[in-house]
């Protein structure tokens, strides 16, 4: 069975309760909010970066893949 689940190394600008503001490690891609209700968080030793595990379509929605 396929997963539908992705990882994405991304740099996070902004958190709150609810939501992570985030942005692609390129910069090239606007910053968009990912409900944590939807998302797994994997903080790194930087602070700043983040590996989050999302479905495959809220990446695509999001336009972060």
């Amino acid at each position: 069975m396929k997963s539908d689940l992705i990882d994405l190394s991304l740099h996070q600008v902004a958190e709150t309760p609810r939501a992570i503001l985030v942005e692609s490690l390129d910069f090239t891609s606007p910053k968009v909010w990912l409900p944590k209700s939807q998302i797994e968080i994997e903080r790194t030793d930087r602070g700043d970066y983040v590996t989050v595990t999302l479905p495959e379509w809220l990446a695509i929605e999001k336009k972060l893949v």
